[in-house]
């Protein structure tokens, strides 16, 4: 599955760490569940670390909403871009892209997401996980994220 055209949210924000520190951190996945706002797990199902093809399996809430899906690294290029493509089943539900632009003194981390879910299931997702349109509360809870990972890779660095 391969994302094309805009993404439907993209959101940056200039981290005082280097780049190479900010990719260890999304591409150990316990940290990256914990800087998340929705993900509440992450392991490896496939593969042990982030290379193309590597596969893991998120575990995610909302309220009393809870559901997992399946998601293949697509890029995994050290310091510079981390992304995925998330299935639920059969269904192809998103593709996740972290673009890490080095820096002097630093680097831009932008987070983006593409929505891959088939009309139906934009129709009848808030069934499953509580939130009828994702556009708002996905593009805050990347805000949420990227300050997370801001804080805990400045604090390393």
């Amino acid at each position: 599955m391969a994302a094309h055209g805009v993404p439907a949210i993209s959101v940056d924000i200039n981290i005082d760490a280097p780049a190479e520190a900010v990719y260890a951190l999304l591409t150990h996945l316990p940290t990256l569940a914990d800087l998340a706002e929705e993900t509440t797990a992450m392991q490896w199902a496939a593969g042990s670390g982030a290379h193309p093809g590597a596969v893991f399996r998120g575990t995610n809430r909302n309220d009393g909403h809870t559901w997992t899906t399946t998601c293949t690294v697509t890029t995994a290029n050290p310091g510079v871009a981390f992304a995925w493509d998330v299935t639920s089943g059969p269904v192809r539900i998103a593709h996740w892209r972290y673009e890490i632009d080095a820096r002097a003194g630093g680097c831009r981390v932008t987070e983006s997401m593409w929505d891959d879910r088939p009309w139906w299931l934009k129709r009848i997702g808030h069934r499953l996980t509580g939130i009828a349109d994702r556009q708002a509360p996905n593009t805050q809870h990347i805000r949420v994220t990227l300050e997370r990972l801001k804080a805990r890779a400045e604090a390393r660095a």
